[in-house]
């Protein structure tokens, strides 16, 4: 399934999580996916994004391990679904909206946390996907220059190709 696809279909669920178990769910699912993503960019994106998603693979790496991974099916788990990475540049924009959406949910959470367990789960992927929502806009910020620099290379050039 397509990358953005995925990742709507992620902040549907996120958004529609009823209590805390389906909602850490979705955050765990959201992480593995962004995980997945940064994977796939790293070994076969645009060779200056690679850096940042190794990055980014790891830090969301660091937010599912902070969870205790729901009990899905696996045909449930999204991350294993991507099969497509059609655009880049909209698939990190996706990417950043859902880890700020992420964020927003935990902190919901952390702050009516039952347990200091649950608090500093919390606490501990707040950062992860801020971390990780940081790699992305850095990535955005390197293929905006990248575009930039296209266009003027084009126009550089005698045959104008």
């Amino acid at each position: 399934m397509e990358a953005v696809r995925l990742i709507v279909t992620s902040r549907r669920a996120l958004a529609g999580g009823a209590d805390t178990p389906e909602i850490m769910a979705e955050v765990w699912q959201a992480q593995a996916l962004a995980q997945a993503i940064g994977s796939r960019l790293a070994v076969s994106g645009p060779p200056e994004l690679r850096g940042e998603a190794l990055g980014l693979t790891e830090l969301a790496g660091r937010g599912c391990g902070v969870l205790d991974p729901p009990e899905l099916d696996p045909g449930d788990l999204r991350a294993a679904q991507l099969t497509e990475l059609d655009d880049a540049r909209q698939t990190l924009l996706s990417l950043g909206g859902l880890l700020g959406e992420v964020g927003m949910a935990l902190v919901g959470m952390a702050s009516a946390a039952a347990d200091e367990t649950t608090y500093w789960q919390c606490m501990e992927a707040i950062d992860a996907a801020d971390e990780s929502r940081d790699r992305v806009l850095e990535m955005l910020r390197k293929l905006a220059a990248r575009e930039e620099v296209l266009p003027q290379n084009a126009e550089d050039s005698p045959t104008g190709v």
